[in-house]
């Protein structure tokens, strides 16, 4: 398995899988290279047969608090094909989450901004500790939650996202259970260390090929376009687009320049 300082990545005897973002001093904040890691690890450990169940997972004070920050500045100077094309990474990434063919679980402590709300919406079982907080903030920087949208939509419903997604509101654990994002919330870590390892026993106890055949069975059922290669594909082209015109827009790029510059946008009329 690839490993860096960024992503570790390992596999123990009883096959369970780790995937741990492990930049605390930056947040876990995404760039190119996290993006990278975690999808080539996930294609890789799709294939190992001796994998029975997948956690992920961050060291530090938070799960991620998005976007990096050196990643967002360069993006704003690229063009929109090149914004698309770097989209589509993360287009991917999530892809391959989603669908991992195991049984996958989010351990999710302090801050999850951003895309990394993404990404528990992409596990099969999410936990947090009760003091986490939650927020689709894309909005307030002038760009839009579109290629973790689809993810999260289904997570939450259209009709939560609408509200999360339009306020940019930061949202608690407890608020993410009830909308159904996080299927429990624990006092501590320790406790969520207790939960994750629940979890774990369980699928342990089951049967590898039944697992991978109910994985597919619940996507067969759901029959959305999440699930599906060929209308995904088409989504996850629309979506890379979608905040890759937003990035180089006039809005885009004054919200990000706000951001930066610790100032309020020309747009937010907010008292």
């Amino acid at each position: 398995m690839t490993e860096t300082n960024q992503v570790l990545c390992s596999v123990d005897e009883k096959g369970i899988a780790r995937l741990i973002l492990n930049r605390s001093e930056k947040h876990n904040a995404f760039n190119a290279e996290i993006i990278k890691e975690l999808t080539d690890n996930l294609i890789e450990l799709k294939t190992k047969p001796e994998v029975r169940v997948l956690v992920l997972q961050a060291e530090g004070k938070n799960f991620s608090a998005g976007g990096d920050l050196n990643w967002m500045k360069s993006m704003r100077t690229a063009s929109e094909q090149e914004n698309v094309v770097d989209a589509q990474k993360l287009a991917a990434l999530l892809f391959e989450l989603n669908n991992f063919p195991r049984p996958t679980i989010a351990r999710v402590q302090g801050a999850a901004f951003g895309g990394a709300v993404g990404l528990i919406s992409c596990c099969d079982m999410a936990v947090a500790v009760e003091r986490t907080k939650l927020c689709l903030s894309e909005v307030k920087l002038g760009l839009s939650p579109a290629t973790i949208g689809p993810y999260v939509v289904a997570a939450m419903g259209a009709q939560q996202a609408r509200r999360y997604m339009l306020t940019a509101e930061v949202f608690t654990a407890v608020k993410a259970q009830q909308l159904g994002m996080l299927h429990e919330v624990v006092t501590d870590e320790e406790a969520l260390d207790a939960q994750v390892n629940n979890w774990i026993n369980s699928i342990l106890g089951n049967g590898p090929q039944a697992l991978d055949a109910t994985k597919q069975l619940i996507a067969t059922i759901d029959n959305s376009a999440l699930t599906s290669d060929l209308v995904s594909e088409d989504l996850r082209q629309y979506t890379s687009e979608v905040i890759a015109k937003l990035r180089v827009s006039d809005e885009g790029q004054e919200g990000l320049s706000a951001f930066f510059e610790k100032r309020k946008a020309a747009y937010n009329k907010q008292d």
